[in-house]
């Protein structure tokens, strides 16, 4: 038996499991980029919100970011080494490497 998981309720998942893993706004640009991977893949993905916090993180800007990347230069540099999921103004989701 299958659930199809709206933008909502994925939202919903997370914000009662791991409130302080993702911002709203982050949530909903994470929940766009699975469902596009999903629809690419054909084959359908399995929400285990542990697991997407660990695989992903969310960050406010580049410098926050360089705390814990400090090889990492510049937002190409950044591309250059794993997935990165824009939002907002200056923030961005990143693929955990």
């Amino acid at each position: 038996m299958k659930l199809t998981v709206t933008e909502s309720m994925f939202i919903d998942r997370f914000q009662s499991m791991r409130p302080d893993n993702f911002s709203y706004e982050g949530l909903s640009a994470l929940f766009d980029y699975l469902e596009e991977c999903d629809d690419c893949c054909d084959e359908e993905m399995e929400l285990d919100v542990i697991a997407i916090c660990c695989d992903f993180c969310e960050y406010e800007d580049l410098e926050e970011l360089q705390q814990n990347y400090q090889d990492i230069e510049d937002m190409d540099d950044l591309r250059d080494h794993t997935t990165v999921i824009e939002f907002g103004i200056g923030r961005f989701i990143i693929q955990n490497y």
